[in-house]
């Protein structure tokens, strides 16, 4: 039906919009909007159920394609993906290349290509250094294209875009910013003063969503500071936690991160010289009810094994299906090791030495253990 005028969606009474094709957008129908409106709209257009068991296995082949090129793929929806290309520029370079921006908008062209050729879907690509910058992106460069914002360009390619643009600027906000004489994210990057008295959290958010250095760079488990671990302290307890900017209810996201938060804190515990006999969870669902579970185990900083444990905790204790706030890994019952015996170090204990001895030579960030899927 490539070419023709088609509304996927609920076709009941009180159906709404799921899809809709670029030929039918042009006569007015959105997704979320009611069926009876977009019928009223496109009469002659073609109305197709919704078929979530097909959407899924073509979101599972597109995300295989997506892998291939960066580790770090986060599933935002069925058909939005998040991916981090930062540190892959010299894998993929290639001499022809003028510069990583160049390395990246090349092989972000071929991804996009080889989606198409190996799912038969159509995508688009924005490429950003924020999110939101990312996002807007893609959503010019549709239908199949691919939009590449240079760093430093942020600015200048927002200003002009509508402020409905801006991810998380709903109808409501926009409803208010279009009363208050605010029609694009322009007047938001550089506000009047009267526009900054009226508007100040929608000022905020807009500088913190398109310049870089606004947005916190503290990976999937960095602190905003420095912890405290002083060698062969073994008193009280420690833990790293994650607040998330907004609230997760992808699996994936929530298991990679239980692991990163471990690896952290295991990390920690191996440069004080400690073990850990007990393993706690924190987790906090979007309505802020928040549990802890912990449980007690055979001394280790091994992070696989605190990983699996907090993994198992959380998947027992969450039982509503409320979007999740914020997690945190923790580690107390704190022990000095005994004597080593002069054993081989296990495959586990083998990655972890070797890994301590990548980060204290090149920073923690130099490497980091992949998600298991």
């Amino acid at each position: 039906m490539i070419g023709q005028p088609v509304v996927v969606g609920g076709l009941g009474g009180r159906g709404v919009v799921t899809s809709a094709s670029y030929e039918v957008r042009a006569l007015g129908v959105r997704s979320g909007m009611p069926i009876g409106e977009a019928q009223r709209l496109a009469p002659h257009a073609i109305y197709l159920p919704v078929r979530h068991g097909v959407y899924g296995p073509y979101a599972a082949r597109v995300r295989e394609v997506l892998l291939r090129y960066t580790p770090a793929v986060q599933t935002a929806s069925i058909d939005e993906f998040f991916l981090d290309f930062r540190g892959c520029e010299a894998y993929w370079a290639r001499p022809g290349d003028v510069d990583a921006d160049a390395t990246v908008a090349r092989v972000v062209a071929e991804m996009r290509a080889a989606v198409g050729v190996e799912t038969g879907l159509p995508a688009s690509v924005g490429v950003g250094a924020t999110r939101a910058i990312a996002k807007m992106a893609s959503g010019r460069a549709k239908p199949a294209g691919v939009l590449f914002v240079p760093a430093g360009k942020e600015a200048e390619f927002a200003s002009a875009l509508p402020v409905r643009k801006l991810p998380g600027f709903g109808a409501v906000a926009e409803a208010r910013l279009v009363h208050g004489g605010v029609t694009h994210l322009g007047q938001l990057l550089q506000p009047t003063d009267d526009i900054l008295e009226r508007f100040p959290h929608e000022v905020e958010a807009v500088r913190a969503a398109v310049f870089p250095e606004q947005v916190p760079r503290l990976g999937r488990d960095r602190p905003a500071f420095q912890e405290h671990d002083p060698e062969g302290e073994s008193q009280g307890s420690m833990s790293n936690e994650r607040t998330f900017r907004d609230d997760v209810s992808d699996p994936r996201v929530v298991e990679d991160q239980l692991r990163a938060l471990a690896e952290r804190v295991c990390w920690r515990a191996r440069k004080r010289g400690i073990l850990a006999r007990t393993v706690h969870l924190k987790m906090r669902y979007a309505d802020f009810d928040t549990l802890t579970r912990s449980r007690t185990i055979p001394a280790t900083c091994v992070d696989a094994t605190v990983a699996e444990v907090a993994l198992e905790l959380f998947h027992a204790a969450r039982t509503r299906p409320l979007p999740i706030r914020l997690l945190g890994v923790g580690l107390s019952n704190l022990v000095h090791p005994g004597p080593q015996l002069s054993l081989p170090l296990t495959a586990h204990e083998a990655v972890c030495h070797t890994v301590d001895v990548v980060r204290a030579k090149y920073g923690y960030d130099a490497i980091r253990r992949g998600g298991t899927r």
